[in-house]
């Protein structure tokens, strides 16, 4: 008997596998639930493109091959992909007009593993314009809504939308409200866990190269990390083990063999040593905020893991780093955007005059500002001033990490300064919005592996996170401390819409 949409989407991803493996429904039920929780999404924009007869085709043939018993790993699992990731055939926008039409002839290496593992593409999710944001407010397809909404009481009058966070918000108010079971996200300085703190579920940040960043839409090279958005941990890493592992076509791939990250989650962290790092003790943090990093401790602690008192001097100094490194490498990436090979083309009296239209036309105002940037601190006369300093100090915020990570084994924080903001409420003020970075940054200037997980609500009743930061490639010990939070954290708190419900 098919079971109610309801029902099949209040599951996990891992307890989906497992009812499937003893064939309670099948892939081709549980997809047309999904299809259909997708479609009473649709106030949320959390999708550029909808595929549903592509999903019903991928799960027959996932339910074709475990009647052979030929099953593979995710088989018949619909998930959401982050329109940053290029799908053969399928329109792949990066969130902007520059690129709308364009269907790419080739599949990321990212969801071509997840094909090969069996999973379902529900469409192409939402996100800011070429992943420059931390609102999925800069999209050219429009805003994103989060699921969530503030408590009536709070803010008198104030219920407008939230933001879902930035640059993978679509993907995390899609899993956030039950449209998809997981999605893929991106984090260049916190895309991934930023928008799941503020929605509520799981967001993982593997370490830089362990997932292959081929077929991705570029935005900064060098600190784009692929990754998944689940509702738990558990589901993060099975989604983990089919999405990473060395790629040839990507140079900065690593060449590592791929653990299995599900049997990493013993809950047993006794004897762990968790940094504490005293420089996240921003000036002006909400109570709420640093209230839950307390109880955070005192949880771990409980569990038997050993908080230790850390410095990370170098932090204050990341964010001003990032926001040269990274709209520097954006000026280069985007230069191959000009109207020429494939997108958006406005004609012009001339060559110049076609590429200046063209990209006026095509980019919104956040991608130009920071091409700008990036343009300004590479120029004659800059880049020494500006660039090579940025540098220097990632390397000395990565040299920070690597001292810290000789006295613990992971690193407890914050995800994000604050929770969700209402849709508009600092649209006016860059900077503003690029302190939403605050927190998350510093790993990805590092290369480091990172989690959020949901701990908590805020005073307005919003979702709050807590991040584990771990070494290079040992996302082991991110995941099985993360495990043991979510399980402290008892967030079974829901936002105020899920699809299927009224």
């Amino acid at each position: 008997m098919r079971a109610s949409l309801s029902a099949l989407t209040e599951l996990s991803l891992s307890e989906v596998r497992d009812r499937l493996a003893r064939k309670e429904f099948s892939a081709r039920e549980l997809t047309e639930c999904y299809i259909a929780a997708l479609q009473a999404a649709r106030p949320l924009n959390a999708f550029i493109t909808e595929t549903p007869e592509r999903a019903l085709a991928m799960a027959e043939a996932a339910d074709r091959r475990r009647a052979r018993g030929e099953a593979r790993p995710l088989d018949g699992i619909p998930i959401a992909v982050k329109d940053l990731f290029c799908t053969k055939g399928v329109l792949t926008t990066a969130g902007s007009r520059i690129l709308d039409g364009f269907e790419p002839p080739y599949e990321s290496t990212v969801t071509e593993k997840l094909w090969q593992a069996g999973a379902v593409m529900l469409g192409k999710a939402n996100l800011d314009e070429f992943a420059m944001g931390s609102s999925n407010a800069t999209s050219y397809y429009g805003p994103v809504e989060n699921p969530w909404r503030r408590r009536s009481e709070s803010k008198a009058g104030d219920n407008r939308p939230l933001v879902p966070g930035g640059s993978s918000g679509g993907s995390a108010a899609a899993v956030a409200a039950h449209a998809a079971l997981a999605a893929t996200g991106t984090d260049t300085g916190g895309s991934i866990r930023q928008p799941a703190s503020y929605c509520g579920i799981i967001g993982l940040k593997p370490t830089y190269g362990r997932c292959s960043r081929w077929g991705v839409v570029a935005y900064a090279s060098s600190l784009d990390h692929p990754g998944p958005i689940t509702r738990t941990v558990r589901d993060a890493a099975i989604m983990l083990r089919s999405m990473a592992g060395h790629d040839p076509k990507d140079s900065t791939s690593a060449p590592l063999p791929v653990p299995d990250y599900e049997r990493a989650l013993t809950g047993d962290i006794r004897g762990v040593r968790v940094g504490i790092p005293c420089e996240y003790r921003a000036p002006g943090m909400p109570d709420d905020i640093e209230a839950l990093w307390q109880r955070g401790v005192e949880w771990l602690r409980q569990a038997g893991a050993v908080p230790v008192e850390i410095r990370l001097p170098h932090t204050k100094y990341a964010l001003a780093a990032y926001y040269i490194i990274a709209p520097a490498e954006a000026s280069s990436n985007l230069a191959r955007y000009d109207g020429v090979r494939f997108g958006q083309r406005v004609e012009g009296g001339g060559v110049d005059e076609m590429y200046e239209q063209t990209r006026a036309a095509g980019f919104g105002a956040e991608v130009r500002r920071r091409v700008l940037i990036g343009t300004y601190v590479l120029s004659a006369g800059y880049y020494d001033a500006y660039y090579l300093k940025a540098q220097r100090v990632r390397t000395l915020v990565a040299r920070d990490f690597t001292a810290a990570f000789e006295e613990v084994d992971a690193i407890l924080a914050p995800t994000a300064p604050s929770a969700a903001f209402a849709i508009g409420e600092n649209s006016g003020d860059p900077i503003a919005m690029y302190l939403n970075d605050a927190f998350t940054v510093p790993a990805n200037l590092a290369g480091l592996p990172a989690i959020s997980v949901p701990a908590g609500l805020s005073a307005d009743g919003l979702p709050l996170g807590l991040q584990i930061i771990g070494r290079a490639f040992d996302e082991e010990t991110v995941l099985r401390v993360g495990q043991v939070l979510e399980t402290a954290a008892q967030f079974h708190h829901r936002p105020a819409f899920v699809a299927g419900e009224t």
